[in-house]
Parts: structure tokens; sequence; C-alpha cells
């Protein structure tokens, strides 16, 4: 497992916090950036430009984008903490083709599924159950395509794990871009929706 927080988190207790996250273990390093890091600001900027879904109100103040993968297990639990914060701020889920042969598929199918919030819980019970199948049969070629172009968002970012959370808080309007499973109460003091 791999831990990784970007840039500043609302509470100095989610500092301390050792969150676990799905990453690619052998992944070789990435070579060095020959641009400064982005900022986390710039980050939630250009995560507002990715292909997702979006649960909760449409026209809330506050936005989070969460890339996941639909093999990971961190992300499923992250899927059921969100659900209690539906109605206080809108997250728009980002899927990315990281861990898995299969990850980038099922993106694309839960992306193209006629109500991917449906299809989202169906694939993270699984994931949770240890049930999951292989790659869907057929794969809609525009939402492949957006899994691919989310998946290398998040490597420009610099992330090494998933779930990647990208966000700004509610109460401090501070930035800020963390990686890792939290449950309902920890993603809510993050997101400062509490």
């Amino acid at each position: 497992m791999n831990r990784r927080q970007f840039g500043r988190t609302a509470g100095a207790g989610l500092i301390a916090l050792a969150l676990a996250a799905c990453g690619k273990e052998d992944a070789p390093p990435a070579p060095p950036a020959a641009a400064p890091a982005l900022s986390n600001a710039q980050m939630y900027e250009q995560a507002a430009t990715a292909n997702g879904f979006s649960v909760g109100p449409m026209m809330a103040a506050n936005t989070a984008y969460i890339f996941f993968d639909t093999a990971c297990p961190h992300c499923a639990v992250v899927w059921n903490s969100a659900k209690p914060l539906a109605g206080k701020l809108r997250i728009v889920w980002i899927p990315v083709g990281f861990l898995s042969k299969a990850s980038a598929p099922r993106g694309a199918a839960i992306l193209a599924a006629a109500d991917p919030a449906k299809a989202m819980d169906a694939n993270e019970s699984t994931v949770l159950s240890g049930q999951q199948s292989g790659e869907p049969a057929s794969v809609d070629a525009d939402a492949a395509a957006k899994v691919a172009a989310n998946t290398g968002m998040m490597r420009k970012f610099g992330a090494d794990g998933v779930p990647l959370i990208i966000y700004k808080n509610a109460r401090s309007g501070e930035y800020g871009a963390q990686a890792g499973q939290l449950d309902t109460d920890q993603l809510a003091a993050l997101l400062g929706v509490q």
C-alpha cells in the first residue's frame, strides 16, 4: 500500500493520520518534471475539466473531485463514506485505469452507463466482496478515451495512488489533494462540510 498526501489538509489531525491508498508497488519512479509541480489550486482547476459523473446537488457551493480505480478497495470504501455527504456537496467521481488491465474498461462502462452512480454502486459492492469479474464485454470508445485522459491527468499531478481526492475546503477555502481511504467523518472534515 502506498500512502501519500499532497498539499495541505484542513485539519492537523488529518495530517498525522496514516491513510491507505492503492498504488502500483512496482511502478518505476517518474522521470524528473521539466516544469514546476502544480499547486493544489491548479490541480483543482484541472480536475474540474476531467471526465466523470456527479453525485450530490449540481448547484452545490462546494465540489470535490475523486479519482478512482474500479479495482481499488480503498476507493470502494471512500465511495460508501461519501454517501452520507451527498446532500452537503457535489462530488465528481473520475475513473482512471491505474491498477489492472480491466480497470479502464470497467471505468469506461461506468461512465457510459445510463445511471453511472448505480453502475458505480454495483462495481464497488463487487470490489468489497472480492467478487469482481474481468473486463466488460463491450466498451464505448468515447468513454474509454475519457478514462485514458483522466489517467493521464492523474499522472500529471504526480499521483501514485488512488483514491485521489482533490478539494477546496468549504470552511477554510484552502485547496488540497490527498490520496487515501477515509471514513465519513474524516472525509467531511477534509472537505469542511461537517
